[in-house]
């Protein structure tokens, strides 16, 4: 009956034959012909063969670990959010075998291997896995054969389970043309960022009103959730940040907060980091109290007539800046640095705050219609793992989201 809840197997109830670990021999720098796959083959999508390396000579093409196309692979060790994550492999036209940190899961004819990898991959066997799995560290977690052949499967019929997955196709195709959508609006927008790189440059130091001042040095065991909130290295990536929440806070005294507090249209950047991620830049949008900046951090204050604190920090974020950062940075055991004069040094557009609008605006264009995109990337997600659930459970009748 329509809406009634379906009965259930067990996935050991379902296979074919014994579900097997695969085997991680060291890999040859030679071709050999055989490949292996890397843990990294399987993700929330599923299979893609992005990590693929030389299996030695000793692996034949009649090794146990040989996949065939339409094999289900489950992840058996890896961080909690990500283990479990299942995949069906498709033969990427040379012999492959599976890493030991995988499973190998074949049912039989009454089941449809695609339908096994939605209801392995569904809402409710995600969080089962993801309870189940053990380990001393939640970045190494595992999961056994048993846990696996224990997992609830609906017992549907082949057609049932066809129709289940046609239906759940057609929300992934409607997800790939707004991916491909969001791929596009972040194209024109890296496109945008690139004409910069065209325009004449002064130098950021004719930009400055005051500054680059470091920030306070506290030492770690001053830092906890009392006190003044302070700015500190992870505290943003680059680009627009949030400085009014989520920030530890630190014992200063008054003047410390004069000297070292920050206002809204400052520019913070990053002076000692990993070589990849120093002079990343942001500005300051909002502050709901007095808050300041670590040593770690230049603090850059702007004539306002002259630069728009948006437009400064999309042009701090831009190639034109990571390459001149990355060529003045002091590179150190672990880490580099950049100084006061790298920062005062630095190219800047010789363009006026029109032109700056100008630019903010054309870009806040293709920003607001990526983010309609996202939003509704997110809906159709929501809504499809929700129909995902209710269609496996048999709260929804497969007639009912088929007609």
């Amino acid at each position: 009956m329509p809406g009634d809840v379906w009965s259930e197997l067990k996935l050991s109830d379902v296979l074919a034959e014994p579900i097997r670990n695969g085997y991680s021999p060291p890999e040859s720098q030679a071709w050999t012909g055989v490949q292996m796959l890397g843990l990294g083959c399987l993700s929330a999508k599923g299979f893609n063969p992005v990590q693929l390396k030389n299996a030695p000579g000793s692996v034949s093409v009649m090794h146990p670990a040989i996949l065939q196309d339409g094999d289900l692979l489950v992840s058996r060790a890896n961080t909690r959010t990500l283990v479990g994550m299942v995949g069906v492999y498709r033969d990427v036209g040379t012999p492959c075998i599976y890493p030991d940190l995988m499973m190998r899961v074949r049912p039989s004819k009454r089941y449809l291997v695609e339908f096994l990898e939605l209801v392995l991959r569904s809402p409710r066997t995600r969080r089962r896995v993801m309870a189940m799995a053990q380990g001393t560290s939640e970045s190494m977690v595992k999961i056994s054969g048993d846990v696996l052949r224990q997992l609830p499967v609906p017992d549907f019929s082949v057609d049932e389970q066809r129709r289940i997955v046609e239906i759940i196709n057609s929300f992934t195709e409607l997800e790939r043309g707004i991916e491909a959508s969001i791929a596009k609006f972040e194209a024109l927008r890296s496109g945008l960022i690139e004409e910069l790189a065209e325009l004449e440059c002064g130098l950021f130091d004719a930009v400055l009103k005051q500054g680059p001042q470091n920030g306070i040095y506290k030492p770690a065991n001053s830092y906890g959730l009392q006190g003044t909130p302070i700015v500190r290295i992870d505290s943003f990536s680059r680009g627009k940040s949030d400085f009014t929440r989520g920030l530890l806070r630190v014992a200063v005294s008054g003047d410390e907060v004069a000297r070292y507090g920050l206002e809204v249209g400052d520019i913070v950047i990053n002076r000692v980091n990993t070589l990849d991620l120093v002079g990343k830049s942001t500005s300051v949008r909002r502050l709901t109290e007095p808050t300041i900046f670590e040593s770690n951090m230049m603090r850059c204050k702007l004539r306002r007539s002259a630069a728009e604190p948006l437009f400064t920090e999309t042009w701090l974020g831009s190639s034109v800046v990571k390459r001149y950062f990355l060529q003045r940075a002091k590179s150190a055991i672990s880490q580099a640095s950049i100084n006061a004069d790298d920062v005062r040094n630095c190219p800047f557009p010789k363009m006026g705050l029109l032109g700056q609008l100008a630019f903010l605006e054309r870009l806040n264009a293709v920003d607001d219609q990526r983010l309609a995109e996202v939003a509704e990337l997110a809906k159709l997600r929501q809504l499809k793992q929700g129909l995902v659930d209710d269609l496996l459970s048999g709260r929804v009748a497969v007639s009912a989201v088929a007609a």
